[in-house]
């Protein structure tokens, strides 16, 4: 009896085991813990381990040419979903989805043509423009400014909403935009980035959007070092028009590098929350330099997708996720609630609504 027991709790192990279902992620430029999109895309790969029991594995290409190799090794043992992470990935997931029409595939960022793929894309430009709306508000110079990563029209969905918000809270504001580069190493170049954050300050930008991965990280690390913009530094035709961070405690740092006629530089942060990273002083309560982040919810949409494989509900085709159903937004959270104030938070969450019920058209280019 001892023998037919053990037999049937093998069998039943082993049936489980076989039910599992195996997600394989293959990353974009800039690696799996980038603090941006592809650790989204890792983040609701975890989550959906720990929640749905599902199994995973990862490969981070040293370079792009090895990403095919990658997808179809993940098909050759056969997971039941594969994932490619940033749309240069299309061309790899498409031809390897192809190959095997009864394994499914997600990809994020672009369309597939294979009906085997689930297309993962966001209204970026609606989350953007909400950033932009606070930067309008909030810039002390009228000037801001937007780094993109690599020039394309993915990023230029960015730009085109933030730049649409920024003018919708202040006509008079001035949005200067620039890009890393026109290949994918634009993507993991902070260098160039902390470059161009220094070329926009001297112009009298005083708040920055970075959609730019990897390479973002240089513009906070410039405002790291600067910190704040001085008004002897205000380049022609440029000058303080608002005060609205001047009652909010400052680091010792702060106050001693920013004395006199300033006011303080922020970041805009991408795709994760990255508010935290403006706490350069460790220490939420004095001012953060993170000014809020555009969420891009890949962890969501990832998340949902292998739900989807779990319960056999796999969907092929596009899915597209805006504002409406929480694809993208904006983070307020304990780093930047001292920056933004209810009043203003009231007036976001207005425009919010009209963009979801179509009464605010945003722009994609």
């Amino acid at each position: 009896m001892k023998k037919i027991l053990t037999l049937a709790l093998a069998l039943t192990t082993a049936a489980a085991s076989a039910q599992t279902v195996r997600v394989g992620i293959a990353y974009d430029a800039g690696g799996k813990f980038d603090k941006s999109f592809n650790q989204s895309a890792y983040e609701g790969t975890q989550r959906a381990v720990k929640n749905l029991g599902i199994q995973s594995k990862d490969f981070e290409p040293s370079d792009p040419s090895q990403t095919v190799s990658g997808i179809r090794q993940f098909a050759n043992e056969g997971f039941d979903l594969t994932i490619g992470v940033g749309f240069a990935n299309n061309g790899s997931i498409s031809a390897v989805a192809k190959e095997n029409p009864d394994l499914y595939f997600g990809l994020i960022d672009d369309v597939s043509p294979e009906k085997n793929v689930a297309s993962l894309v966001f209204q970026e430009e609606q989350g953007s423009y909400l950033v932009g709306y606070l930067a309008g508000m909030n810039s002390s110079t009228g000037v801001v400014g937007f780094v993109g990563g690599m020039d394309i029209p993915l990023i230029h969905k960015f730009e085109a909403g933030y730049t649409a918000g920024v003018k919708a809270a202040n006509p008079k504001a001035k949005v200067i935009a620039q890009y890393v580069g026109t290949t994918p190493e634009a993507w993991n170049n902070p260098g160039k980035a902390k470059e161009i954050a220094g070329s926009m300050r001297a112009k009298g930008a005083d708040i920055i959007f970075a959609a730019a991965g990897g390479s973002g990280n240089g513009v906070i690390d410039y405002i790291k070092q600067t910190q704040c913009i001085k008004g002897s530094s205000l380049p022609s035709g440029v000058k303080f028009n608002t005060n609205n961070f001047a009652k909010i405690k400052k680091s010792a740092t702060y106050t001693k590098a920013c004395a006199g006629n300033t006011r303080p530089m922020f970041f805009i942060g991408v795709d994760s929350n990255q508010n935290y990273l403006g706490d350069f002083d460790k220490n939420p309560a004095t001012m953060n330099h993170g000014l809020t982040s555009m969420l891009k919810r890949v962890d969501n949409a990832v998340y949902a997708l292998i739900q989807d494989v779990k319960n056999d509900k796999f969907k092929g085709g596009e899915r597209r996720f805006g504002l409406k159903d929480a694809g993208v937004g904006y983070a307020v959270d304990q780093y930047n609630k001292a920056l933004i104030s209810s009043a203003q938070v009231a007036r976001v969450e207005a425009v919010k609504a009209k963009i979801i019920s179509g009464a605010i058209k945003v722009p994609n280019k």
